[in-house]
């Protein structure tokens, strides 16, 4: 596709007999996502931590959409218990999962910890969804053309993983500086499940992008940000294209980042984006999987 052509919604084709994992959806970018793909048919799961907000996540979309697959599953990504059951009750009613869309998230909050000890951010941005991905990973390698996206920001670039503090206990916190980790931490673990899959010889795509800037209710941790949000944010409906064209563009290659092609990546429409140099170290890449899996005791089967 030529750089200069809008890609939008309307180049994705039908989805009919696709099952969707999308995690935090029940309100901004992963919201979007969540409705646009249950327009074109796919039978879409609302992964959330809040049932009453995944619920009404739902009756909007149904409400907007007649005839739509479209439900809530219970899952805190701050909660290695909570991943496993939900993985487990997925692989009990399904026997497919087409795309696993890691997109939840929690930016720039007060210091605090997951129940199993992660510094929050890092904990759900990047443990939790590593949990869960391991967990799902045999039902998507079964499943034909099935892809991996991971939801990263163009706030990877302030990432700098400190392997002998990743839960900020030595050090005073910054939170934008851990949300930086946290996402460059997305970034490492889409570089690095790719090359080990396709080392195993296995078909499958992992692929991550960014919303630039959109404004979505991450932001409630800062008053500048809502200001500034005013003045440069893109909308959901736009913000969400990225993530879309990561999870359906059938042009996608193994590892491809996409974001807004705009100033700064800020805004605009979805093209294929590079991410720092940083990201693309193999030994940090590596160092993190195997800390990823040694704190979260998820193995990943990839004979």
């Amino acid at each position: 596709m030529n750089k200069n052509q809008r890609w939008t919604t309307g180049n994705i084709p039908d989805q009919t007999g696709k099952v969707v994992i999308v995690t935090g959806s029940s309100s901004g970018i992963g919201y979007e996502t969540a409705r646009v793909l249950a327009s074109k048919n796919a039978e879409v799961i609302v992964a959330v931590r809040n049932q009453t907000k995944g619920d009404k996540a739902v009756q909007q979309i149904k409400a907007q959409h007649q005839d739509v697959h479209v439900k809530v599953m219970l899952l805190d990504l701050a909660s290695l218990k909570s991943i496993k059951n939900f993985a487990d009750e997925f692989k009990q009613n399904f026997d497919r999962l087409d795309l696993l869309i890691n997109n939840a998230g929690v930016m720039i909050p007060p210091y605090s910890k997951t129940e199993d000890g992660f510094e929050l951010q890092i904990g759900t941005n990047h443990f939790g969804h590593f949990a869960l991905t391991g967990q799902l990973l045999d039902l998507i390698q079964c499943t034909p053309m099935s892809r991996i996206v991971n939801v990263s920001s163009v706030g990877h670039r302030g990432g700098n993983l400190n392997f002998d503090d990743l839960n900020w206990e030595k050090r005073d916190y910054k939170a934008m500086r851990a949300y930086g980790d946290s996402k460059i931490a997305n970034l490492y673990f889409t570089y690095e499940l790719q090359r080990r899959l396709t080392q195993s010889g296995s078909d499958l795509l992992v692929t991550a992008a960014h919303p630039g800037w959109t404004g979505t209710d991450l932001q409630r941790h800062s008053g500048p940000m809502q200001f500034m949000n005013k003045l440069f944010a893109m909308p959901i409906e736009q913000g969400a294209l990225p993530t879309l064209r990561a999870a359906i563009d059938d042009q996608a290659q193994r590892g491809d980042y996409f974001g807004p092609g705009g100033f700064m990546e800020w805004n605009g429409y979805p093209v294929k984006v590079s991410s720092n140099k940083r990201s693309h170290d193999k030994t940090i890449a590596s160092k993190l999987w195997d800390v990823s899996e040694a704190l979260t005791d998820i193995r990943y089967n990839l004979n």
